[in-house]
């Protein structure tokens, strides 16, 4: 079978099967669900395609993509009972904009490095939305992850010049936000400790993207490190008939560091 075929059908198998779901004699539970209810799991399929790609494992990746494209479908569905839009206007939609957004591939703009094409696109994201915007940051998601967001709204920043120049313009900020964290700890002001942390991340975020680093990542892969020593610690209390409240802080610890070096 030719490859475009067998892909339309199974696209259509899938839309057939969303509308069997939504039919009146279909899943009580996908015809109760609006767009509101639907997105929690939109949210939740999203980061565990991120959670499949970490992993590294092809199956899983396919399998957490076609969960997240059957919410799209399900949203595009609810839109189409209502009257507002269908699956094609939205493939449609998103086609022509990609076209539009890449004039050095489909037109005649020249592009030719990554950061060209970035600024090309905001010119022609900017036109599309009818001129300048109120601000610069205007777009940013505020249910992004708040690394994400704080990354995202930096970047935009950066790019009208609000920015250091090197790293090495960052860090001496960094160690201002640890001693003003220290010294609200000193007051024991709550809302002072709250505000003085809050720059303290956002300044890490800075530090972040001066080394090109993925702040949302590289926090995942420490919690997934933490996870996995922790583990280890259960693991290893249990196989001595110990509950971990058994144990005290040194002998966990010391666990700890064992699991650190094998890793090394």
């Amino acid at each position: 079978m030719n490859p475009d075929h067998a892909r339309s059908e199974a696209f259509l198998r899938l839309l057939g099967l969303m509308a069997r779901l939504r039919e009146e004699n279909g899943c009580p539970w996908d015809r109760k669900q609006t767009p509101a209810s639907l997105k929690p799991f939109l949210i939740e399929e999203c980061f565990e395609v991120i959670d499949a790609i970490d992993e590294g494992s092809p199956p899983k990746i396919r399998e957490e993509l076609g969960d997240l494209l059957f919410q799209i479908v399900f949203h595009a569905r609810i839109a189409e009972e209502q009257g507002e839009f269908d699956i094609a206007d939205v493939l449609t939609t998103i086609r022509e904009k990609m076209v539009r957004r890449h004039p050095h591939v489909f037109g005649t703009a020249q592009a030719a490095t990554d950061r060209e094409v970035l600024a090309n696109w905001e010119e022609i994201k900017k036109r599309e939305k009818g001129g300048e915007p109120q601000s610069v940051l205007e777009g940013v998601p505020k249910t992004l992850p708040s690394l994400l967001r704080a990354h995202k709204i930096q970047e935009r920043a950066a790019r009208v010049g609000f920015d250091w120049n090197h790293l090495n313009e960052v860090l001496p900020k960094l160690d201002e936000e640890i001693s003003e964290f220290k010294a609200s700890l000193a007051e024991q002001n709550a809302e002072k400790i709250e505000e003085e942390l809050g720059d303290l991340f956002f300044t890490l975020v800075n530090v972040a993207r001066f080394v090109d680093v993925d702040p949302e990542q590289a926090l995942r892969k420490t919690i997934s490190k933490f996870v996995r020593r922790f583990r280890i610690i259960e693991e290893r209390a249990a196989g001595v008939g110990k509950s971990l409240k058994d144990m005290t802080l040194d002998e966990m610890e010391k666990i700890w560091q064992e699991s650190k070096q094998d890793e090394a």
